[in-house]
């Protein structure tokens, strides 16, 4: 039993650990209102408009994490301004701009014979090689997160359920939604170092709708749901390194998986529920 769990006494498999537990609070909290507010495409959209801001930092020398920020951010710009001036739905811009932006990064990797970085370590993260200072800054990264997410809890739960009515309220639902949008691009772009871009998604969702069907208050949503999520680092880690399997997508795929688990057990505990609620009765009568 002992031997399963000596991944854990290697260095680099604990700070991976850290750095997932880390991730994990982050897309908690994100992911929460991500399933709520039915934004799971926006955030699909958000991780592949990294790229090209990714391979850009990467050739000319600079920390890719600026990169990706400054590409997400121009994502969020992008989806908003298609909307307002172009006159298109919400999914047809986050679908252009979502296809654009991936065959932006690809025609930059590919066209560049210099690209120093391994593009998997873009697509599906390397959390095995995490550094103090990658901790640091999910470190402070959760801390935003939760401060941002606990002021405006009022109203980005008064957005959701009613927007017309958080406005007469005074609860600025546009300003809630901006906050919103920036919280799910602070939370990909720190998140993608971790599990890629291409898996950082699944980080945010399989552990959300996973606690949502075992939580009914949004607060503890958000904290099953970075519980789950920290439990889907380390079994993905243990089986990633048991099986020699890739960290970051072995983490994603438990992540997603947890979700399919959480909805079976429910749905059991659900149908018992029901029989001994059908049960009693006739025993009284």
């Amino acid at each position: 039993m002992s031997s399963l769990f000596d991944p854990f006494t290697v260095l680099f498999v604990q700070r991976a650990l850290l750095t997932g537990a880390l991730v994990a609070v982050i897309c908690g909290v994100v992911g929460t209102w991500v399933v709520l507010r039915g934004m799971a495409f926006l955030g699909e959209a958000m991780a592949h408009g990294m790229l090209p801001g990714i391979a850009v930092a990467t050739l000319l020398g600079i920390p890719p994490i600026f990169g990706a920020a400054v590409s997400a951010g121009g994502m969020s710009l992008g989806i908003g301004l298609l909307q307002r001036r172009g006159r298109l739905s919400a999914d047809t811009s986050i679908g252009l701009l979502f296809v654009a932006s991936l065959a932006l990064g690809v025609i930059v990797i590919s066209a560049s014979r210099s690209f120093a970085t391994d593009a998997t370590a873009i697509l599906f993260g390397d959390i095995l090689a995490a550094a103090p200072i990658d901790i640091l800054t999910l470190a402070v990264v959760a801390i935003i997160t939760l401060v941002v997410a606990a002021v405006g809890h009022r109203s980005f739960v008064a957005a959701t359920v009613d927007a017309r009515r958080a406005q007469l309220l005074g609860l600025r639902p546009q300003l809630a939604h901006v906050l919103l949008v920036a919280l799910i691009t602070l939370a990909v772009v720190a998140a993608y170092q971790a599990v890629g871009s291409l898996l950082v998604v699944g980080m945010l969702l399989g552990p959300a709708v996973a606690a949502g069907r075992w939580a009914t208050r949004i607060r503890s949503t958000m904290g099953l749901a970075a519980l789950i999520g920290t439990a889907s680092v380390a079994v993905g880690l243990l089986i990633s390194w048991h099986a020699g399997t890739a960290a970051g997508a072995t983490i994603a795929f438990v992540a997603i998986l947890a979700a399919a688990v959480s909805a079976a057990l429910r749905n059991l505990v659900s149908a018992r529920v029901l029989r001994r609620f059908r049960i009693r009765p006739e025993r009284n009568s």
